[in-house]
């Protein structure tokens, strides 16, 4: 390409990110990071506050003012349910389209077991726990990130464990039987690469004072309109995957079998959640680029918008307007992330993109 066709080209994606950015707006600016994000289908911003930061409260409510609410807040919890609401460490959550908010405790803070929690948002009362006990979850666990099936009664959980042994976790809601499965597959252990952000490797410090790149498995995942096909794939990652969950719900496949099942479906970036639209896109949180991006149906990626606000976009979620919610917390610059070094300061930001296509609660 000669150099006129490249500056040609350079202009046009410039001027199409820019128009893009017109897609974006600000929800709330927040002085606590958020973790991930799910509205409700009477329109509850529901977020984990991420645990990285060592949040005193787990789980909040967005609300109208921009005042930031627990959740459950305490007069729900009264009672019994207090008993099973207390939350350890919680990051992925989900609402279903029935206004079940599904809540996935990791335990990592104390070492609890991981557990699975469903809250009736339109009650107030809790609907649902299904603790994750070994083998179901590996000493390394980290159950991030999950997509909800009401057509089938199932859930889906990314577990990036170590990175060798990540695995998708398949939980019956109707039973609370849950499998570990495709342990250590092509499609959930990571690759490695780096991830780079402002020009920096994101960076880990052990105990022992090393310092390390980390490399993540299986971390976005969803699940698209009809509840048919699960898109899913390594944080680490340049592909996008997907399995039918008729598939996964087959306890009777054997892991082999249910390898063979996997598809690559396309590219993607280094990314940390993702979500579908009705038409089929796949939105995912470009974490280098500060962007979000969409993968189509032919399996093609492209930028889809570029803003200096979208600092680490973590997860999404459809809310009842058919818009796409998202939150973006300068992981990056955690103590955590950032080699012992917290950087991090706010405003942290709840954003909207009008999206390609409208989707649903839940997605």
């Amino acid at each position: 390409m000669s150099w006129q066709r490249a500056l040609a080209a350079t202009i046009l994606c410039l001027a199409t990110t820019a128009g893009a950015a017109d897609r974006l707006s600000v929800v709330a600016e927040l002085e606590r990071a958020p973790g991930n994000i799910t509205v409700t289908p009477n329109h509850l911003i529901i977020m984990s506050l991420h645990q990285f930061y060592a949040p005193e409260l787990r789980v909040v409510e967005l609300l109208a003012n921009g005042a930031l609410s627990p959740f459950p807040n305490r007069h729900w919890a009264e009672g019994d349910a207090t008993r099973h609401m207390a939350f350890d460490s919680v990051l992925g959550l989900q609402s279903d389209g029935r206004g079940i908010v599904w809540l996935l405790d990791n335990g990592l803070r104390n070492d609890t077991t991981p557990k699975l929690v469903g809250w009736d948002s339109r009650t107030g009362s809790l609907y649902r726990v299904i603790h994750l006990p070994p083998p179901i979850t590996a000493d390394n666990s980290f159950v991030n990130d999950l997509a909800v099936d009401r057509t089938h009664e199932h859930v889906y959980i990314a577990d990036p464990a170590g990175g060798d042994n990540a695995a998708l976790i398949v939980v019956n809601l109707e039973t609370g039987h849950a499998r570990r499965v495709l342990v250590g597959h092509k499609s959930v252990v990571p690759k490695d690469i780096d991830l780079v952000i402002d020009g920096d490797p994101v960076r880990v410090k052990q105990p022992d004072g090393e310092i390390k790149r980390p490399r993540v498995g299986v971390n976005p995942i969803a699940l698209d309109k009809e509840d048919r096909w699960l898109y899913y794939g390594p944080m680490h990652g340049r592909s996008m995957y997907r399995i039918q969950t008729s598939d996964l719900r087959d306890a009777a496949i054997s892991d082999q079998v249910l390898a063979s099942r996997v598809e690559r479906f396309g590219e993607k970036p280094i990314s940390d959640g993702i979500a579908i639209d009705n038409a089929g896109n796949i939105y995912v949180s470009d974490l280098t680029r500060k962007a979000i991006g969409v993968i189509d149906n032919s399996g093609a990626y492209r930028v889809l918008v570029q803003d200096e606000r979208l600092a680490w976009p973590d997860a999404f979620s459809f809310g009842p307007d058919g818009k796409l919610y998202t939150v973006a917390n300068k992981l990056h610059k955690s103590a955590f992330l950032n080699a012992g070094e917290e950087t991090a300061e706010p405003p942290f930001f709840v954003l909207k993109l009008e999206p390609l296509a409208p989707g649903r609660v839940g997605r």
